[in-house]
């Protein structure tokens, strides 16, 4: 990939060897024992599919929902378009900042699962969940930032909250960075969100969505790890490419807002990290679906 940065402004990477492309990817669907077809579930929606991070996912919910303590609910991993960050098919749809993806779920792969599947998945948004790993992680949340009438609870590992972004976008510089920090390059335009959209906002320029938005009614957990990635690429020193110090910030601002939300800071701990996932998962699903009524 041969990449540089336009001159007086290092978060705007251009990436000179990326082009159009067809793209596949799996999806695998689980459906819990017992279920009644016809009747409406409960479902949560993941990147990246087919991860390693996500081998134990159905024993996870089998054991789960046999305890009672999470709803029976079906799963539906996505397989990422592949490749990986900026100029990526998988940093296009992951890192984006907007409600894209939550759109190509809702209208291409949601039908296919009703109708392959056989089940019925529920409209109520608190009855739908987003989780994901790294950029996936990001998208879960901006799932339900942009579309919390779809999405209200959501589950990240090492959420890539930094200015991952690209193609650039002059009306929001600084990708997911700015869901928690102001920028601090070149003034350029603030926007807001207002009915799924991103339109002009009466905050300073350069001001933080979380911050500068109304708290809006989305449960999210998260995890970060001490030894997490802070990103090496010398062509894009931007000061936003610290995952460990982004999910602080993060952190702070949810709790300014007052989400309703919980931060797990994993010791001895890498990107993404498989003994954590595999030792945290259970609780964390069950914290993410809290308060949900069992059938």
């Amino acid at each position: 990939m041969s990449t540089t940065t336009v001159p007086g402004d290092k978060s705007n990477m251009i990436v000179t060897t990326s082009h159009p492309g067809t793209w596949t990817r799996n999806i695998d669907v689980y459906v819990p024992a017992n279920y009644v077809r016809g009747t409406e579930i409960p479902f949560i929606v993941l990147g990246d599919g087919g991860s390693t991070a996500w081998k134990d996912m159905n024993t996870t919910l089998d054991n789960l929902i046999a305890q009672r303590r999470v709803p029976p609910m079906v799963s539906i991993q996505v397989g990422n378009g592949g490749q990986d960050a900026q100029g990526a098919q998988r940093g296009r749809e992951y890192d984006t900042v907007s409600g894209t993806y939550a759109q190509f779920i809702e209208r291409e792969v949601l039908p296919l699962v009703e109708e392959k599947a056989g089940v019925k998945l529920t409209k109520n948004p608190d009855g739908r969940a987003t989780m994901g790993l790294s950029s996936s992680g990001t998208a879960a949340f901006t799932m339900a930032w942009f579309h919390p009438e779809l999405y209200r609870r959501v589950l990240a590992y090492s959420p890539t909250m930094v200015n991952q972004q690209w193609p650039w976008n002059p009306a929001l510089r600084g990708g997911a960075w700015k869901y928690h920090s102001a920028w601090a390059g070149p003034a350029g335009p603030n926007l807001t969100v207002k009915a799924g959209q991103l339109t002009p906002s009466d905050q300073p320029t350069g001001a933080p969505l979380i911050p500068g938005s109304p708290a809006k009614p989305i449960r999210y957990w998260f995890e970060m790890g001490d030894q997490d990635l802070f990103y090496p690429n010398p062509t894009i020193p931007d000061g936003m490419h610290d995952w460990t110090l982004s999910a602080a910030l993060m952190a702070k601002v949810l709790a300014e807002k007052g989400y309703h939300y919980q931060y797990l800071f994993a010791r001895n701990a890498k990107h993404v990290d498989r003994p954590t996932v595999a030792q945290t998962l259970p609780s964390a699903l069950e914290w993410l679906w809290k308060g949900y009524p069992f059938p």
